[in-house]
């Protein structure tokens, strides 16, 4: 079991041929994703070798769709063309579209967001601006290290990249039946509460691990949905507790303003949930550890 992603997966990468594309399909492919095409207009018939793998190459989502019976699809195109490519993805009705890139214009991720739900939320978006998920030993849809960790029994969902690595690296001896990436920007796809619903319904998740960062109030609303809906263990690290007020850190969404959207603000509201919340990324793992 395992949620989004699963060795049965069949993965196209829109962008494929360029540099990002290509490096990170060949890590996907051998941490053992099963990567079934590429989407490139201006390369369409043709293929691209990963060390004696033949990945062919699709005009479009849809084409890519009907030969090969793809169900996710991981985009790693330009911040000006993303808009369009996961457009594209939602009219071919893909179950999962795992967009990478970064610094999507807000108003766009808003966009493709909403034509989306329009279109009946067939296609579920993760990101922008995230390293996407991983189903240790099962498939890797993005840029997570698949060597540093193994499948377990954690599930995690977080707001870095960053954070989701080293919290994977300091549980690696534990594993992780999932981990998802969510990324920071301020508006995204998949949400904490989506990751949170999907671990409490998994029967392989015992733990759960959520990440957030200051600003907006993502944190506190999945703090109340944790308290009327999972019934699993969560812990919690907030990153941010130095930060100046008004400064914009690492992400576009982890802005502080007033007394809303800081780190003690977040804790204290994880924390009235039930939560256990570490002080530091090590500290939350021993948290986890605990737990075991």
């Amino acid at each position: 079991m395992a949620i989004f992603l699963t060795k049965d997966s069949k993965v196209l990468v829109q962008g494929m041929t360029g540099s990002e594309g290509t490096k990170h399909t060949r890590r996907m492919i051998a941490s053992g994703t099963t990567i079934v095409g590429g989407v490139n207009p201006r390369k369409a018939g043709q293929a691209v070798d990963f060390d004696g793998t033949e990945i062919p190459v699709f005009g479009t989502v849809a084409e890519g769709i009907a030969a090969t019976g793809a169900d996710v699809t991981v985009i790693f195109v330009p911040p000006k063309f993303t808009k369009d490519a996961v457009i594209e993805a939602i009219d071919a009705e893909i179950g999962l579209a795992v967009v990478i890139t970064e610094g999507v214009p807000v108003h766009d991720t808003a966009a493709f967001w909403s034509y989306a739900r329009s279109k009946g939320d067939k296609t579920r978006i993760i990101g922008p601006n995230c390293p996407g998920l991983i189903t240790p030993g099962q498939s890797n849809a993005g840029i997570i290290p698949a060597t540093i960790t193994k499948p377990g029994r954690i599930g995690l969902v977080s707001k870095s990249g960053t954070l989701t690595y080293q919290m994977m690296y300091e549980l690696s001896d534990i594993g992780f039946s999932s981990a998802v990436g969510i990324g920071g920007d301020p508006i995204i796809g998949t949400t904490h509460i989506d990751a949170l619903a999907a671990f409490e319904a998994d029967p392989d998740t015992d733990v759960i691990v959520m990440i957030g960062e200051i600003g907006g109030d993502a944190e506190e609303r999945a703090a109340a949905f944790i308290k009327e809906n999972v019934t699993k263990p969560v812990v919690g690290y907030v990153a941010g507790f130095t930060a100046p007020e008004g400064k914009t850190m690492g992400h576009a969404g982890a802005i502080v303003s007033g007394s809303s959207g800081t780190a003690a603000a977040k804790k204290e509201a994880l924390e009235a949930a039930g939560v256990k919340v570490g002080k530091t990324p090590s500290e939350t793992a021993k948290l986890v550890r605990e737990l075991f």
